[in-house]
């Protein structure tokens, strides 16, 4: 009888407990059933979610800081450039002088370039890039060859291509992956200041974050160099940060190098139209080697989508 006085509350609480978890766990039962039915979203729909492409929009990264390109618009950016370099290092031999011996001259130069980019599908883009340009170098104080004190090219500079490909959309749990090639076409190999000795080619990856406060990117490539003694080596790595801070202005932030060469990097995007924006951009060198000031200016179009 002591038992079944026992037993019988016992039970009682026991059904109570099993009825209150079982209420308990029939709202979260009925979320995780909605859950499960629901369409798993797409990776654009997770962006529009959580913005992160409020800074740069859906295009294809190009290799101008802080621009993008979408599937069929073409871009087209006319701008100047200027390098002021006051340890630019060079061997007489290289201008045809006696002597294989390094010296740094002081290297001004100025250079007209167009560029352009064209987005062939969602993840896919072409780029490719011409300059026109003027160089001159003094001879440093302590090269005793007979190399002229001042001497000045100008011609073709640079012409390069591209081919840019994003292979992995960004989410809320991973970043944006992308990849690139570069052809560096050589010509004009008498001209060390403009010319290009020997193909150049260039491999590079990088990621992309975009969040509430900005937009990262970390990048970084290989190079290959037929006109260098040692044709395989590191090329540019860069850390970006870019930020829309309204409907008419961007802010571009970067550390970017080369080797033992390393640059701080800072542009200001200014929307004109929602077609055309101007750039106004500025190279700071951090090391010796490094271009001591290299600034720009031009205006990006977009034509062909609106």
């Amino acid at each position: 009888m002591a038992y079944a006085r026992f037993c019988a509350p016992a039970y009682h609480v026991g059904v109570a407990l099993f009825l209150i978890g079982l209420a308990a766990s029939l709202p979260e039962a009925r979320a995780q059933a909605v859950r499960e039915a629901a369409p798993t979203p797409t990776d654009s729909a997770l962006a529009a979610v959580v913005d992160r492409q409020a800074d740069r929009g859906p295009g294809v990264p190009t290799s101008m800081f802080g621009t993008y390109v979408r599937r069929g618009e073409l871009l087209i950016y006319p701008f100047f450039e200027y390098y002021r370099a006051n340890r630019y290092e060079y061997k007489p031999s290289d201008f045809g002088a006696t002597g294989d011996l390094d010296h740094h001259g002081k290297l001004r130069t100025s250079e007209l370039l167009l560029f352009g980019s064209y987005g062939i599908t969602d993840n896919v883009a072409v780029e490719w890039e011409a300059a026109g340009v003027r160089a001159s170098l003094a001879k440093a104080p302590d090269d005793p060859s007979l190399l002229a004190a001042r001497t000045t090219e100008a011609g073709l500079g640079d012409v390069e291509g591209q081919i840019r490909w994003r292979w992995k959309r960004e989410t809320d749990h991973r970043p944006e992956l992308f990849s690139y090639a570069e052809m560096v076409i050589p010509h004009h190999r008498d001209r060390p200041l403009t010319g290009t000795g020997g193909v150049e080619l260039k491999f590079g990856t990088g990621m992309i974050r975009g969040f509430a406060h900005g937009t990262l990117t970390v990048r970084g490539a290989v190079e290959y160099a037929a006109d260098s003694t040692s044709h395989f080596d590191y090329g540019e790595y860069a850390v970006e940060y870019l930020k829309r801070l309204g409907p008419h202005w961007r802010v571009f932030v970067a550390v970017e190098g080369k080797q033992d060469e390393a640059s701080a990097i800072v542009e200001a995007q200014l929307h004109l139209t929602p077609n055309v924006f101007l750039r106004l951009n500025s190279g700071q060198g951090l090391t010796k080697k490094s271009t001591n000031w290299a600034p720009e200016v031009g205006v990006v179009f977009s034509l062909g989508r609106h």
